[in-house]
């Protein structure tokens, strides 16, 4: 049985672009999903539930996703 060090799968932090309704900014986490807080309102935040960081502040909506590498 071999253990696997790297995970295939990265968290990306959907964001919306503010001059297009169809284009989205990706930028890659470090963490799990779940690791995530988004709280929707006028500014849109994303907060690190494992040190309270604020990862990203501005328009939404925003979508933390499972992607694979």
């Amino acid at each position: 049985m071999q253990a696997e060090f790297f995970s295939s799968e990265t968290t990306i932090l959907r964001t919306p672009i503010w001059y297009s309704t169809e284009a989205h900014d990706e930028t890659e986490l470090p963490l799990a999903p779940g690791d995530y807080k988004v709280t929707p309102g006028p500014r849109w935040t994303v907060t690190s539930l494992k040190d309270a960081a604020i990862v990203y502040e501005g328009i939404g909506p925003v979508e933390i996703r499972r992607s694979a590498r």
